[in-house]
């Protein structure tokens, strides 16, 4: 799947906020984020106003990216879900689908075991989300390559056209 740029198109998005919104109120969680592994927010639900988000988007990413790293130094693939404990509130992040990541911020009106029972469901209809967004994404690019008058020229026919 890496590799493979996605196109969000408003019907994926739409389903996509309906099941982070729906995440929030069955895990009765502060925010819920959904961000790409480079950091980018794909969508967000709850209390926003005193989050800067773009940065949460992107530390979130590096936290995956160096627990990944230590997974592969103790001979693991990745470790999929996250866990950090505050005083106040505490953040749950799991990888969805080997591509995006989904932040879980909740407090003490809620419990981590209820968190991950509700992240397990709600990362299912997100993964099937996201197969959905990777066939619309690939399905141009075929079109594309098979119709393209330039799908033969190779480098070297366009070396040999502009040299002397």
């Amino acid at each position: 799947m890496p590799g493979n740029d996605l196109v969000l198109h408003e019907e994926e998005f739409t389903r996509i906020r309906d099941v982070i919104s729906r995440l929030r109120t069955e895990c009765n969680a502060k925010v819920v984020f959904l961000v790409d592994k480079n950091g980018q927010q794909i969508a967000a639900i709850g209390e926003l106003t005193s989050i800067d988000t773009t940065a949460l988007a992107s530390l979130a990413a590096g936290n995956v990216a160096a627990t990944d790293s230590l997974a592969r130094l103790i001979g693991e693939k990745e470790f999929s879900v996250l866990f950090h404990e505050g005083e106040r509130d505490n953040l749950h992040i799991s990888v969805v689908g080997g591509r995006v990541i989904l932040v879980v911020i909740f407090d003490e009106r809620s419990s981590l075991g209820l968190v991950r029972l509700r992240v397990k469901k709600g990362s299912t209809e997100l993964a099937a989300i996201l197969d959905v967004m990777l066939k619309k994404s690939a399905a141009p690019r075929k079109a594309a390559a098979g119709g393209s008058p330039f799908a033969e020229i190779t480098d070297e026919d366009i070396d040999k056209l502009f040299s002397d």
